[in-house]
């Protein structure tokens, strides 16, 4: 079976995008990484794997885990589709806990499921979500790295995919499935990848994570890998 880091580098060639890597020099060659990014295609996951060079395991949406043809082609990229809503917290730091202490990388996008709904500008970028400053506390991992990577598209073009209705049949829990219009598909022909300083988890910063100061933690680690995209993104225009 081809491996997913194998599928990632075709589909970029199938596509004919043009992929410009920078500071490949700060990508942890071994161990676990909680890799974080903006994200505004389906391309997005392949490539982040291509351009870190190591497979990656990312959580997805839910709907992508029903929808028949787009299931096999997240599970056969290594992705692991979040549960419903009720089951979606513990299901998620389950699995993604067990992958970091087999010392994977996992792949998150804070921004959640909205800008691959809502288009925006390439220079655009969401509030991050707090979800992944969270899980890099809670593993029970030495030498964790969290990676803030920037895509920044240059050129590329817009679709209509499908009816966003259509998709809440197989996600009905989605709000962004309510309303009218289609889900667009954005397909890129020229992209920069900038990966910006890993950020190492400390004994301190663990040690900080319970009671009052767990939220001061948190959103400092948030607002860090938030920062340092956007000025990635800013960069790579």
């Amino acid at each position: 079976m081809q491996s997913p880091l194998f599928i990632s580098q075709q589909l970029l060639r199938l596509l004919g995008t043009r992929m410009f890597c920078h500071h490949q020099d700060r990508v942890p060659r071994q161990g676990a990484v909680v890799v974080v990014s903006n994200h505004r295609s389906f391309m997005d996951a392949p490539l982040l794997m291509a351009a870190i060079d190591r497979p990656i395991r990312f959580a997805c949406h839910h709907y992508m885990g029903q929808v028949p043809l787009m299931r096999d082609f997240v599970t056969r990229l290594g992705c692991f589709p979040l549960d419903t809503p009720d089951q979606r917290q513990q299901s998620f730091f389950h699995q993604a806990i067990n992958l970091l202490q087999a010392h994977q990388i996992v792949g998150l996008f804070p921004e959640g499921a909205e800008p691959m709904i809502q288009p925006t500008c390439p220079s655009e970028m969401g509030e991050f979500q707090r979800g992944f400053a969270h899980l890099a506390l809670r593993a029970p991992v030495q030498d964790l790295a969290i990676l803030p990577v920037a895509i920044a598209s240059s050129t590329e073009t817009t679709s209509s995919a499908v009816p966003l209705q259509l998709l809440s049949l197989f996600d009905p829990s989605e709000p962004l499935f309510q309303q009218s219009g289609w889900h667009p598909m954005v397909v890129y022909q020229r992209v920069n990848v900038l990966i910006g300083h890993p950020i190492w988890l400390t004994s301190a910063q663990r040690s900080s994570y319970q009671g009052k100061q767990a939220r001061s933690v948190v959103a400092d680690l948030k607002a860090q890998c938030q920062s340092e995209i956007s000025d990635l993104l800013r960069y790579g225009q």
